[in-house]
């Protein structure tokens, strides 16, 4: 099956170093927010995206990549983490991580199918006949708030514990991914970005753009530009990939599981907050 994509990662302006990192090595396209400071942020978001990577190169066209293959990239990428050790030179307390969402384009039952899945509150969407849907599900503290009725959808986009994360590839035990089986057949568009796209432009800003741009690199570059004028509050990072299309064909329910008011947005893990500017932060 043929795929053309488009990729692209900014520092958004007001932070000082981009903590993002993104991979688009067909079949296999990710995308990792760190988080923990600039340099373990950067290493965490850097492990996701080297174990994924490492994936791609053993991927076969005409052999199914497993949810256990996911998994285990995962893992992969959490003992590289936790070989950062528990503390710095300093010997403050060192917690790491990163969200994963990814997209593979494999086969299942002999037909063609993307297998979806993340971590976190990096977010998957698909384009279909003009309309965008989000396919993956944040594991976050305002999507809690959502589920149990207790916050509007947009409401949860201010809310000020909007970047707090209930589940991270990070020093912490084995976590585990949710995954979707996409149907790629008819033409259609997916997505896959971190929060600094989706805490910057609506769900309708961001559809207007997909519908478009017909290239996919350039609807990259437009959603960056319109995310980051006036300066993004956190790192932006996009992936756009158009294939001959899908449709959702078995999804993994989610299991039952978890702010920063600054200017700067950060994703943390739930029990933890991120204080200080872009220079300045450190775990309580």
């Amino acid at each position: 099956m043929q795929v053309a994509w488009g990729v692209g990662t900014d520092t958004g302006g007001r932070r000082a170093v981009n903590e993002d990192a993104v991979l688009a090595k067909p079949p296999v396209f990710v995308v990792a927010d760190g988080m923990g400071g600039h340099v373990h942020g950067e290493l965490a978001s850097r492990a996701v995206v080297t174990a994924f990577e490492e994936l791609a190169g053993r991927c076969e066209p005409d052999r199914e990549v497993l949810p256990e293959e996911i998994q285990e990239a995962i893992r992969t990428a959490q003992r590289t983490i936790r070989g950062v050790g528990e503390h710095d030179p300093q010997g403050r307390p060192v917690t790491a991580g990163s969200t994963a969402a990814g997209a593979v384009l494999t086969v299942h039952e002999s037909q063609p199918f993307w297998l979806v899945f993340n971590v976190g509150d990096s977010r998957i969407y698909r384009l279909s006949e003009g309309t965008l849907a989000q396919v993956s599900v944040d594991h976050s503290v305002v999507q809690e708030m959502v589920d149990a009725g207790a916050l509007g959808p947009e409401d949860a986009r201010r809310h000020p514990q909007r970047n707090v994360i209930t589940r991270a590839v990070d020093t912490g035990p084995d976590v585990d991914a949710d995954f979707w089986r996409l149907r790629a057949g008819s033409r259609d568009r997916l997505l896959l970005c971190s929060d600094g796209l989706t805490d910057e432009l609506s769900e309708v800003e961001i559809g207007a753009v997909l519908r478009e741009v017909d290239s996919a690199q350039e609807a990259v570059d437009r959603l960056i530009a319109e995310a980051t004028t006036g300066g993004a509050r956190d790192n932006v990072s996009v992936i756009v990939v158009d294939t001959a299309g899908s449709d959702v064909r078995a999804t993994a329910p989610r299991p039952t599981s978890v702010g920063d008011e600054g200017d700067v947005a950060d994703t943390v893990p739930r029990g933890e907050r991120r204080t200080g500017g872009r220079d300045e932060s450190r775990w309580q």
